[in-house]
């Protein structure tokens, strides 16, 4: 089934300049990209994208690491699409745990936990359809992504400018 998946690289990949090393990898699923930008992340951005883990005693980290507060400021996101896009890309990151991630995967090769304990992964893939809708809409504009089919949209009326929306 042909599907829409998104991808961020963290910032720790882009502050090791793993970006293109990454993307090679990426490029082994065949999959087409509909859309890619560079982004800071807000506060509220990275909370509504790790919304589903507020409780968990490693929210705070996770929304730190997203920010960039332990890098660089920003992400390179990307929204993927083809057969079987989320098992794909979820399959060349590996494990969420580097450590647990097979050697030869995004994650198995370039992440790594600190001494801190903060997992240095690299990369996030969304986990099923449900999820990536959620995310590519919380990352991306329609207008931003390569596809009039990939979600519906309507049009409203903004001040001095129509702008299309989620629907």
């Amino acid at each position: 089934m042909a599907e829409a998946t998104l991808v961020i690289i963290k910032p720790d990949g882009l502050q090791k300049s793993l970006t293109g090393n990454i993307l090679t990898r990426l490029s082994e699923t065949k999959l087409v990209i509909l859309g890619a930008k560079i982004k800071s992340v807000s506060r509220k951005l990275a909370e509504s994208h790790y919304c589903h883990m507020k409780d968990k005693p490693f929210f705070e980290e996770i929304i730190r690491y997203l920010m960039g507060e332990y890098h660089t400021n920003r992400v390179m996101v990307m929204v993927y699409y083809g057969e079987d896009a989320i098992q794909k890309v979820r399959k060349i990151c590996g494990a969420t745990n580097p450590e647990e991630a097979e050697p030869g995967t995004i994650r198995g090769s370039y992440g790594r936990i600190t001494t801190k304990g903060i997992y240095e992964n690299v990369i996030h893939a969304s986990g099923n359809t449900a999820d990536a809708e959620r995310e590519i809409k919380l990352w991306f504009e329609p207008d931003e992504i390569v596809s009039e089919s990939l979600y519906p949209t309507q049009e409203i009326q903004a001040p001095k400018q129509a702008k299309r929306v989620w629907a």
